[in-house]
């Protein structure tokens, strides 16, 4: 992290696109049309709203892309509720970038990548999917498994049917919890669809999704002759500050903003049980 990701610059919302009845995606520039500054894939930045609050959210666009950034968030909150009831033009304030972000250019590359997401958790990993489609000779083959509670709740379905089911080497994995009319693919949870599916284990696995889906979705991972040094996740759902003075991120000696968000599942096992 850099002086400048402490301090905001302004930033213009110029599309608005819903994906799901609770989580729109909010594609920003500066005034003068501009990226606000580079990031990795799994590092985050603060959107604030004077008068009104700030919030830490992941950039869900690839670094690839060098016109926007693009932010999809669930309405959960006051800022969340805020900022799906602005429209195109509303300006904010923006900085960044926090966090660690995955190993995309060191460990990741020349892997097999195996991505593992539910509902909102697809969002963070959007940004590694899409740097992987960009640098495609620079990685192997590629499996997603994502799973959310209805098809209406699938995140960037868009995009995952008309691009991410084209590239070379992709494979697509969708579910979701119950069967619903107009759905005809697989119907159950994440955790054990990973099992059905039965990926080999030649891959790096990205995990990301609410912590019970983590919980037995490492679970079945371990099952399937996985190890846990193979497989990440991020944590920037703790992130409040983004700069390690609020403390509220701090679990045993780590400060999830400053350590983190990324972590591999063996480094968490060192940290104390109330993550």
């Amino acid at each position: 992290m850099t002086n400048e990701a402490l301090i905001p610059v302004v930033g213009v919302i110029t599309d608005i696109r819903k994906d799901t009845p609770d989580v729109k995606t909010f594609r920003v520039v500066t005034p003068d049309g501009k990226k606000a500054f580079e990031h990795m894939p799994g590092q985050c930045a603060m959107l604030s709203i004077p008068g009104v609050g700030e919030a830490m959210f992941s950039i869900t666009s690839s670094p690839t892309n060098t016109e926007f950034m693009e932010f999809s968030i669930k309405k959960c909150g006051c800022v969340t509720s805020w900022l799906h009831s602005c429209e195109v033009g509303q300006m904010v304030t923006i900085r960044g970038p926090y966090g660690n972000g995955f190993p995309v250019e060191t460990a990741f590359k020349g892997k097999n990548m195996l991505f593992i997401a539910g509902g909102i958790g697809l969002a963070p990993l959007r940004s590694v999917i899409n740097y992987v489609r960009a640098h495609r000779e620079d990685y192997g083959t590629v499996d997603i498994v994502y799973g959310s509670r209805s098809m209406d709740d699938l995140v960037d379905f868009k995009e995952i049917e008309e691009e991410w089911k084209n590239e070379k080497d992709f494979n697509v994995f969708l579910t979701i919890d119950r069967e619903q009319e107009g759905w005809d693919g697989h119907v159950g949870f994440v955790p054990a669809y990973v099992k059905e599916v039965n990926i080999p284990t030649d891959r790096t696995a990205i995990l990301c999704g609410p912590p019970i889906m983590i919980k037995f979705t490492l679970q079945a991972l371990l099952e399937l002759g996985f190890n846990k040094e193979q497989v990440y996740t991020t944590l920037e759902f703790r992130m409040k500050c983004g700069v390690g003075k609020c403390g509220r991120c701090n679990v045993g000696n780590k400060y999830i903003c400053k350590d983190g968000p990324v972590f591999r599942m063996d480094q968490l096992e060192e940290l104390p049980s109330e993550y």
